[in-house]
């Protein structure tokens, strides 16, 4: 399994096998905290190999610097499935988040798991803006 992408953005969303994502960051701007965004998604495109057919069970998780979930873990199955001739294949996932509240100015970190094992993260920073 490879991730073609990982990304945080303003939007995304798979039409029929195309996957559109708009606006990727890894930083937010405040003149406050708690700061929050309104709408967020998380956007991935996986790899399979023929060989790792089968059912996988996805985690994404938001933490602060210490490691503390700023939301409840998302988990959810995907079936990695191919046609007889095909050696490789996507999948796309697309999870939407609203109303992100982020305490602090600082690091936070977006994670994904793969049947428990960690495959990724890409860091989202909050700064003040003056």
């Amino acid at each position: 399994m490879k991730i073609e992408l990982f990304a945080l953005c303003d939007f995304a969303a798979d039409y029929a096998g195309k996957l559109s994502v708009i606006g990727i960051f890894d930083t937010m701007w405040t003149k406050q905290t708690p700061a929050v965004l309104p709408h967020c998604s998380v956007a991935v495109k996986f790899r399979f190999e023929k060989i790792e057919e089968g059912q996988k069970r996805l985690r994404l998780s938001v933490s602060d610097a210490d490691g503390h979930p700023v939301i409840p873990a998302i988990d959810m199955p995907i079936t990695v499935t191919f046609a007889p001739d095909v050696h490789s294949g996507t999948i796309q996932v697309v999870v939407n988040i609203g109303g992100l509240k982020l305490e602090k100015v600082g690091e936070y970190s977006v994670d994904l798991a793969v049947d428990g094992r960690h495959e990724g993260g890409i860091p989202l920073y909050v700064r003040e803006r003056a």
